[in-house]
């Protein structure tokens, strides 16, 4: 149906994909379900769907390239999943675009709470006010600091008068920074906000997107305080 959220699911595994398609759809979703990379990319590029939710070790084409694939063409949130929490793996789909990820086997619950975080992070990606800060100059909803200028109403972001490329969770993430700069925010804190864990998360899944967010405002931008935590400079 029209106002479904339309979720892509790719994995290999028969039993696997089956039991999460029919999980995911008595929870309202509708599904489209693919045992392989190839078929994934394709059905991404016919359906255009809300979210992906892709397993790391896929055929054809592994689920990391996959991501990297529907993230030079989309925005679109991604989930990887993957078999070990410890996997290299994991670190690997994150730095490709991945807004997070689910370590198998997942309960069914908790996989349906992770996808409608991310979605709601998504639908809300401007949701919090960004109050005028000091060391910083605003005007009409836009924060400067240094080269780096944001538009925090129209949610654009522009370095030396160039327009910057951010996913809505690095633009959540840069919002945070922006709401307090140059007050250190701890990765749990960030896990809070930014990715709306209501319990203990990985801490990787900060380190990567900030180190993503880095490359494209500027490396010296964010501060690591070793110990605590990250800050934008004022």
């Amino acid at each position: 149906m029209a106002d479904q959220t339309h979720v892509l699911f790719v994995e290999d595994d028969d039993v696997i994909r089956e039991a999460t398609q029919l999980a995911l759809e008595r929870d309202g979703f509708a599904v489209t379900a693919m045992p392989d990379g190839l078929a994934g990319l394709a059905a991404f590029r016919a359906d255009r769907p809300d979210i992906a939710l892709l397993d790391v070790m896929v055929p054809g084409l592994d689920g990391v390239s996959l991501c990297r694939r529907i993230r030079d063409e989309s925005t679109v949130p991604v989930i990887m999943l993957s078999a070990r929490a410890d996997s290299i793996d994991v670190v690997l789909g994150l730095e490709a675009g991945a807004d997070d990820y689910v370590t198998k086997p997942f309960d069914g619950a908790v996989l349906v709470a992770r996808i409608r975080a991310v979605l709601r992070r998504f639908g809300h990606a401007g949701g919090a006010g960004q109050p005028e800060e000091p060391g910083s100059s605003s005007a009409g909803g836009v924060l400067t600091f240094g080269e780096l200028e944001i538009d925090t109403e129209g949610m654009e972001v522009h370095k030396s008068g160039q327009p910057v490329a951010l996913t809505p969770t690095e633009m959540r993430l840069l919002l945070e920074f922006s709401s307090a700069p140059g007050t250190v925010l701890s990765r749990d804190k960030l896990l809070e906000r930014v990715w709306d864990y209501g319990w203990g998360g990985d801490t990787r899944v900060v380190d990567v997107h900030v180190q993503r967010l880095r490359t494209k405002i500027g490396q010296d931008r964010i501060e690591t305080v070793r110990g605590f935590g990250y800050k934008l400079k004022a």
